[in-house]
């Protein structure tokens, strides 16, 4: 049997949050599961306050394959380095060059965003951290 994962990032501000993954990877908000027709009402029925729907942030691709995200405000500081990161594949065939070339131009993209770039690994892959200092990294999609 096959099993879906989430990835869940803690934060301190889900908007902010949620507004530059959507951006990085091209994700929508996540409609609450049915009969519920607010994240609020969802909430609520598991005993959270509604208005705790503004302390997070439901995310998934558009085409609804890949994992989910969501993105959760969470009362203590980041601390240290993630665990566990998100990888942005750059789709796209041609020469090294011109791979390395798309994956420059997706971090500028993402630095416009409100990521900052961290660390360059030349022809290979760039290492950006997201508004709230979550590393990632971007690099071109496998050759195959």
């Amino acid at each position: 049997m096959d099993v879906g994962i989430d990835l869940t990032l803690d934060c301190d501000d889900a908007a902010v949050l949620a507004e530059f993954w959507k951006t990085a990877l091209g994700y929508v908000d996540e409609p609450p599961p049915p009969p519920f027709t607010s994240r609020a009402a969802w909430l609520a029925h598991h005993g959270n306050p509604e208005d705790s729907a503004e302390d997070g942030a439901w995310l998934r691709p558009r085409d609804g394959t890949g994992p989910r995200l969501a993105i959760l405000k969470v009362p203590e500081p980041k601390t240290a380095k993630n665990r566990l990161h998100i990888d942005i594949r750059v789709p796209g065939h041609g020469t090294d060059a011109e791979r390395w070339a798309r994956v420059l131009a997706e971090a500028d993209r993402l630095a416009a965003a409100g990521a900052r770039l961290l660390v360059t690994a030349a022809d290979h892959h760039v290492v950006m951290a997201d508004p709230e200092d979550n590393e990632f990294c971007v690099a071109a999609a496998s050759k195959s």
